[in-house]
């Protein structure tokens, strides 16, 4: 997330905003923000997504209701370009946290709500990020995190996945950053967890699988009946279980 990183995320999105909108463990992790969102102030006033990619969380969470105003923060350009034109009403920009554009001053203190999914795990510094992000919290407002766990594949590896995370590190991490942690839990038991052994599984062929426009019709056609699986298993995931391997924490901006 930050120019310090060989990471192109300028390309990442071109590459893979199809299979990401049609990631069941994505679709999973946004359902599980909401919910979340929705045990705080609902609607919220002012909801910040940062790390926003190409739309997609904002988009569930505007059709849910979750905030009377939506921003979102990214990046990758063409991720900012793809969010624009799926949520017009919602605004985007292109913002490094270690080095943002003078015009992000305008969101200082602005989020009563902020959201960063499937971030800090690209971070070097994860804890300067954090707390470069609660500059544009106001005061009290509360973050849902959300960070993976368990083994890392190939594919992770290969769009810049750091590390990945337990609850002890996730806490650590905020708190280092200036947040009260009131809550982390483990998600994902046990269907999460088997898609992704299946995703470790694949090795280093799941990154051709998922680029948008790659690979044969046929073996498409295979892993969209396998995503439409999972996306009903996952509905009977254990909500919060010690062998999870998708992390949620929500956090108070001290």
């Amino acid at each position: 997330m930050n120019e310090r990183t060989a990471d192109d995320w300028e390309s990442h999105w071109d590459r893979y905003a199809e299979s990401a909108s049609l990631n069941p463990a994505q679709a999973m992790r946004h359902a599980t923000v909401v919910s979340a969102l929705r045990t705080l102030a609902w609607p919220t006033e002012h909801l910040l997504d940062v790390g926003s990619g190409q739309g997609d969380f904002l988009s569930m969470a505007l059709q849910a209701g979750a905030a009377r105003e939506y921003a979102g923060f990214e990046l990758s350009e063409s991720g900012v370009a793809y969010a624009r034109a799926k949520l017009p009403g919602a605004a985007f920009m292109r913002v490094d946290l270690f080095a943002p554009p003078a015009e992000a001053s305008r969101f200082a203190g602005w989020a009563t709500t902020a959201v960063c999914s499937e971030v800090v795990e690209h971070v070097d510094e994860p804890v300067a990020f954090l707390s470069a992000l609660r500059t544009y919290m106001a005061d009290g407002a509360r973050l849902v995190l959300t960070v993976p766990g368990g083994p890392m594949s190939t594919f992770d590896r290969y769009i810049g996945h750091r590390r990945h995370y337990t609850k002890a590190l996730a806490r650590e991490v905020l708190e280092q950053a200036g947040f009260d942690v009131e809550t982390v839990w483990l998600a994902g038991f046990p269907f999460f967890n088997l898609y992704r052994l299946l995703v470790i599984l694949r090795g280093a062929a799941l990154i051709e699988d998922a680029k948008s426009g790659a690979g044969n019709t046929g073996a498409k056609g295979l892993a969209r009946i396998a995503m439409s699986v999972f996306a009903v298993l996952f509905k009977l995931n254990v909500r919060n279980s010690p062998f999870g391997w998708q992390i949620v924490a929500i956090a108070r901006k001290r």
